[in-house]
């Protein structure tokens, strides 16, 4: 019996670990797409002060985002987020626009390597190993309240999810009757609010799953609203 409960105590543990490390990567792939955008940015501007500007912004991100980064548990993004921050940083100390776009251009490559490696983070593993596990495991105190913990998180998504179905039929409404170029201005704020939240790095995780996920109802709004020059209302 005692073996029993052990190997399902196991299964538990890596079933929630697992739930807690995807949650982890899905706010960790929300701010390097933030930090993808605003080096974009970077790379459109025109005037080095400016180029700087969206430079800054994307590398203070990258910054903001380490923790999330390093729960994922991906060693890939990580390693391209470290290389990432060098290049950004060098392209905040350039002289040139030319000179800044190199960098920003091998930034880009990096957050991309970033973004893909978190989508592909379940077929390379976590650098969380079996001895981890095995330590967890031995210890009765900590398998409550991990349990426990889990237990109270999913609750409180559960919550969110039901309140935010009600987001989601209004933001449908505001679309369907809405002018085009006034119902995009609207979601695209709500969108880069959700952003700049998702970077705070003292965010509750009832905070981080309702912007990750407002963010994501939004972005397909946004995505069905297409470019409003094009639609014919």
């Amino acid at each position: 019996m005692r073996l029993f409960y052990r190997i399902h105590f196991i299964f538990t543990f890596l079933f929630f670990s697992s739930f807690a490390m995807g949650q982890a990567c899905e706010y960790a792939n929300s701010n390097i797409g933030y930090v993808k955008n605003q080096t974009n940015k970077a790379l459109s501007m025109h005037d080095l002060k400016m180029t700087k500007f969206y430079t800054y912004k994307a590398l203070t991100a990258l910054e903001k985002s380490k923790k999330q980064i390093k729960d994922c548990g991906c060693e890939y993004a990580t390693d391209s987020m470290i290389e990432n921050i060098e290049y950004l940083k060098n392209a905040t100390r350039a002289t040139s626009i030319s000179g800044a776009r190199i960098l920003l251009n091998k930034a880009l490559d990096y957050t991309h390597e970033s973004l893909e490696a978190i989508a592909n983070h379940g077929e390379h593993g976590s650098i969380y190993g079996s001895n981890s596990l095995a330590m967890n495991v031995t210890k009765t105190e900590k398998k409550a309240s991990y349990n426990e913990s889990l237990v109270d998180q999913q609750k409180i998504r559960t919550k969110i999810d039901e309140a935010l179905l009600k987001y989601k039929h209004s933001l449908e409404k505001v679309i369907n009757t809405v002018d085009c170029a006034e119902a995009r201005l609207f979601a695209q704020r709500i969108y880069e609010n959700c952003e700049q939240e998702l970077l705070k790095p003292k965010l509750s995780e009832g905070k981080k799953y309702y912007n990750l996920k407002t963010k994501e109802i939004t972005a397909k709004a946004l995505q069905s609203l297409g470019e409003c020059n094009q639609l014919s209302k």
